[in-house]
Parts: structure tokens; C-alpha cells; sequence
């Protein structure tokens, strides 16, 4: 046997499942197909197996992106979704589900996150309109009692 397949897969921390997710919520910006065939694409072409979290993700993104998307456009000074770096839209779209959608997840952890995201895949000035935004979401969120 060869030594990859007798070691088990350690499990992927919570980062690495925002990262899996990442990729898949930005690739959904530029492709029409199910979300079950972007995953099925995934595990064929990386050979990789799709964390339950990344999958929760990537889901309640599209279940709920209407609002998620509302909330975000509603907290730009100057700016329209539209306008946004693809990048930067999809973090800010995960950090917002996790926000207001996964319980287990406190309001500055996925904060942080994000502009951690953020300084990985796009940039520093990026991760700063990332905080910027998401703080105002989550200062919104605090008056209006979510």
C-alpha cells in the first residue's frame, strides 16, 4: 500500500472548511450548474471529499442570498453589489450567513475570518472594505436586536 492510503485523512480545521467553501460559492458566481454538480465536479477533478460544514456553507449562501445579498448592499457607503470585487462578494457573503445563519459561529470569529480570507485572496485594501462592511452589518444587527 502506499503510505498516502494507509494514513487517515486528519480532519480540515473550520478555516479549511471556509476556504472549500470559498472556492465554491466564488466558482458559483461564474457557472450555472447545480450546486450537486459543482461538488461532484470538485471531488472528480481535486479528489478531495466535501466537509459537511463547507456543504452547510455553500447551501444556506444559496438558500438565503437574497437577504444575505440585502443586507450586505444595504451597509455599502457608495457602492452597489454589483461594483464589488467577485472575491471580496463571496467572502462577504460567507461571513454574513455565518453571521446571522450558524449559531455555533460568534459574531467576531466570523468577522475575523473573513478579512483573514480576505488578506489571503484578495487584498490588504480588500480585507479593511471586508471589516468596514461586516462591522456595519454587525452594529446594524446589534441595534435592530438579531
Amino acid at each position: 500500500m502506499e503510505p498516502s492510503q494507509n494514513q487517515e485523512k486528519k480532519p480540515l480545521t473550520r478555516r479549511e472548511e471556509r476556504q472549500q467553501a470559498l472556492t465554491f460559492v466564488f466558482e458559483r458566481l461564474f457557472r450555472d450548474d447545480s450546486l450537486e454538480e459543482l461538488f461532484e465536479d470538485a471531488v472528480q477533478a481535486r479528489d478531495t471529499e466535501i466537509s459537511d460544514y463547507a456543504r452547510q456553507i455553500v447551501n444556506g449562501i444559496e438558500e438565503h442570498r437574497e437577504a444575505i445579498d440585502a443586507l450586505i448592499e444595504s451597509n455599502l457607503k457608495g457602492w452597489k453589489l454589483s461594483r464589488i470585487a467577485k472575491m471580496s462578494l463571496t467572502i462577504l457573503r460567507i461571513a454574513v450567513y455565518e453571521m446571522h445563519y450558524v449559531e455555533s459561529v460568534p459574531v467576531s470569529v466570523a468577522i475575523n475570518e473573513a478579512v483573514e480570507l480576505a488578506k489571503c485572496y484578495a487584498t490588504e485594501k480588500e480585507a479593511s472594505f471586508v471589516n468596514g462592511v461586516l462591522g456595519a452589518i454587525a452594529e446594524q444587527s446589534k441595534k435592530s436586536g438579531e
